[in-house]
């Protein structure tokens, strides 16, 4: 029989446990700001409001891990949510973090669709693309949450 979610997460390190409640909860306010509040000025609450203990003890990989655990217990939390919460969280332990968007054309009808993803020294943490990133159009890089 296969365990349950919450046997599962009680065999995960403490360190980890921690890490993916604090995501969860990052997660929903990220989302039920930018339901409210224009992306900007989520993007700045989150980042005045989420506060680390340790600066550096936690890796951008884990972060990546604990969003993309956390995202299956919040509703609707599509990238841009992701997005804001991980960078949140990656600035707040002293890690770099840029917040990208990138749109492209798709389908038959050629529909504008948009992501959002999150990067650090170079590297995607959150947001996978779906079609690779050459087929994408960045937008101009967003200013730091707390410019």
């Amino acid at each position: 029989m296969r365990a349950s979610w919450l046997e599962r997460f009680a065999r995960l390190p403490a360190g980890d446990r921690s890490l993916l409640v604090r995501s969860v909860v990052v997660l929903g306010a990220a989302r039920v700001t930018l339901w409210l509040l224009p992306l900007q000025v989520a993007r700045r609450l989150l980042a005045r409001v989420v506060r680390w203990p340790a600066p550096g003890a936690i890796t951008p990989e884990r972060i990546g891990w604990a969003i993309g655990a956390a995202r299956r217990m919040v509703p609707r939390a599509t990238c841009l949510p992701q997005a804001l919460a991980c960078e949140a969280l990656l600035v707040s332990a002293g890690h770099p973090a840029e917040l990208r968007i990138g749109v492209i054309k798709s389908g038959k009808r050629k529909l504008l669709e948009a992501h959002a993803w999150v990067e650090s020294e170079g590297r995607i943490v959150v947001g996978d693309l779906p079609q690779g990133l050459t087929e994408y159009t960045f937008m101009p890089p967003l200013p730091g949450p707390r410019d």
